[in-house]
């Protein structure tokens, strides 16, 4: 096999999933350290045990049904073409990716129960931990996804149990990007301080105005200016009892 050939393989086929963050702050874990963490231990990386591609313990591949582009159009009226366009909601990405993990060789299911309580528990720690995952498909790769699920898919014609499993990745709706380019126009002049042209208006219902028996005058109840008695000063009381200025 060529190198090219080998780099492809490992690429998108042993290790196509990255753990980003969660058990390793500010850095990234391939899956491939820890499906072949036996061998890694064995001494992979300096070269003393020649191991196969081919004989990896797990051997992905990226399942129908992986979404590129995913929105949910408007069902209301449009009044244009224009307006429908831009009544679509982008949803999240979603893809999934097929495990196929049986076991091989002398002490094979010793070797895949070892190797999948690891990979369960760093799994679980690192989504517990806030992280997230990269997943390297030929076609695309999905950056900051979310774990959904891991489940059993065995080929139920084989005669062993749990021999392929199913990850189901989402990729959230907002990332840092996508939400500087959702914003419109006008609101991105404004999130920048950029002066813009005119007098902004209100809009919406004017202002409350004040009741007729209110004594609020102008400068506490602006609405109230042209309303009877809204510049009548408030009456005092003299100790008989009757408002100053009233006739006796």
């Amino acid at each position: 096999m060529g190198i090219l050939a080998s780099a492809y393989q490992l690429a998108f086929e042993i290790s196509p999933i990255v753990l980003v963050g969660g058990i390793i702050p500010g850095g990234m874990l391939p899956i491939v350290s820890i499906t072949q963490a036996i061998d890694f231990t064995a001494g992979l990386l300096s070269g003393s045990v020649d191991v196969d591609l081919d004989d990896f313990f797990a051997h992905f591949q990226p399942l129908p049904g992986g979404t590129l582009a995913d929105n949910q159009i408007a069902t209301y009226p449009m009044a244009n073409q224009s307006i429908a366009g831009n009544a679509i909601i982008a949803q999240p990405l979603t893809i999934s990716m097929l495990m196929k993990c049986p076991a091989r060789g002398p002490g094979g299911y010793a070797t895949a129960l070892a190797t999948m309580l690891a990979l369960q528990a760093t799994i679980s720690k690192h989504v517990s931990l806030g992280g997230t995952f990269t997943v390297v498909t030929p076609r695309y790769f999905y950056t900051n996804c979310l774990l959904t699920a891991l489940r059993d898919v065995s080929d139920q014609s084989s005669k062993q149990p749990q021999n392929a499993w199913q990850w189901d990745f989402i990729q959230p709706l907002l990332t840092l990007n996508a939400a500087q380019s959702l914003l419109g126009n006008l609101m991105s002049q404004i999130t920048n301080q950029t002066q813009i042209s005119g007098q902004p208006a209100w809009s919406g219902l004017g202002p409350t105005v004040a009741a007729p028996n209110s004594l609020a005058g102008p400068s506490i109840a602006p609405a109230a200016s042209g309303l009877p008695g809204a510049t009548t000063a408030p009456f005092s009381v003299a100790p008989n009892g009757l408002p100053v200025g009233a006739p006796t």
